[in-house]
């Protein structure tokens, strides 16, 4: 796409998805006149219709087993975002698809208090933010992120929440109260402390200065907040890790954790794309680097591995990040959450419960 046209975007391309049969693809013939400029991109928000809100996850590398997307898509658009393929289920580009055609679940807290009414439901800490940011943008105006945390507030149940966004200080008045009975944690992302980085890499995501406010504010207020510096792109801000936990720490961070660039499906040509374009000087020895960390390829899926890589390079990035948790006391204790409170309130019509 043209500059102009993407301009605060993230991806350079709009590549069909893996599973369309056709790819279109934009050329510029030359005979465009000079007024010919191309319109601005705008986002566009349809309706998600899922009958369920829970999604429920096996894998041993992420330590819980159930999270709920009240978006698919992302305005952020972090050109590195794993969760760009899952647009292809739906038959749009992985690339500026991904955060410029957004979809929202306007029923999401409805289809979570009738999930968690289930007679048989177990409860244990749900994630929110593990695959699409709950508050990107267009949070502000619709909301769905607030109306889920007002449902788990009423049935004391445990959350998770990762972002990259400084608007969730917005939900402290709920956040609060349920950290202090050990039922709210928040993650923040902080990539790099590079404004100019971030800028490029993350067009729509707060600002590293505003994020570290947000731990502020959150950490005032009695909530228990942990880093993320994630993802750790060798080459690229792999040097800042040091500088990041500094300032999260003085920040007020308790916690801290990384996560190793993953480049699977369309993101391993997006990302390369990105990197040519925006940092055309290195983006030979980037690629060299993530694939020595990932064993002389761009990906492997395995558990165990995938989010961390193997080898010298991704060794290295291990030690640093313990050695400097340790030298500033980091992680030094772990929140973790009571699911032993959860009771769900009295339904607002119907038969109330005799016990």
């Amino acid at each position: 796409m043209h500059p102009d046209g993407r301009r605060g975007r993230g991806a350079v391309t709009n590549t069909s998805g893996r599973y369309e049969k056709e790819a279109r693809v934009a050329v510029d013939d030359g005979w465009g006149g000079p007024d010919d400029e191309p319109a601005p991109l705008r986002t566009s928000v349809g309706i998600d219709t899922s009958r369920s809100i829970i999604t429920r996850n096996q894998s041993p590398d992420i330590p819980f087993d159930r999270s709920i997307n009240p978006y698919r898509g992302c305005e952020h658009g972090c050109i590195y975002c794993f969760a760009r393929p899952t647009h292809a289920y739906l038959g749009l580009s992985p690339g500026i698809d991904f955060e410029a055609k957004l979809f929202m679940k306007p029923d999401a807290a409805a289809l979570l208090e009738k999930e968690l009414r289930a007679p048989k439901y177990k409860p244990r800490v749900i994630a929110i933010g593990t695959n699409t940011d709950p508050y990107q943008p267009i949070e502000r105006e619709h909301r769905i992120m607030r109306q889920v945390l007002e449902v788990l507030a009423a049935f004391n149940h445990p959350v998770g929440i990762t972002t990259k966004s400084a608007l969730i200080t917005r939900d402290i008045d709920i956040l609060a109260p349920m950290a202090a009975q050990g039922l709210a944690k928040v993650y923040l992302s902080v990539t790099t402390l590079d404004r100019e980085l971030a800028r490029s890499m993350e067009p729509r995501a707060a600002t590293p200065a505003k994020r570290l406010q947000a731990i502020r504010e959150l950490t005032q207020a009695g909530i228990p907040v942990g880093c993320l510096f994630a993802p750790v792109i060798p080459g690229l801000n792999d040097h800042e890790m040091e500088a990041v936990l500094e300032a999260v720490k003085e920040a007020g961070a308790g916690e801290a954790g990384y996560l190793l660039l993953r480049l699977p499906l369309e993101i391993k040509d997006l990302f390369r794309e990105w990197l040519s374009e925006n940092y055309p000087n290195r983006a030979d020895k980037v690629i060299s680097l993530i694939r020595q960390a990932r064993g002389g390829v761009d990906y492997v899926a395995g558990f165990g591995t995938r989010m961390v890589g193997t080898g010298p390079i991704a060794a290295l990035i291990a030690q640093r990040f313990e050695a400097a948790c340790k030298r500033l006391g980091l992680n030094e204790r772990r929140y973790s959450l009571d699911a032993s409170k959860f009771r769900p309130p009295p339904p607002v019509r119907g038969q109330l419960s005799l016990f």
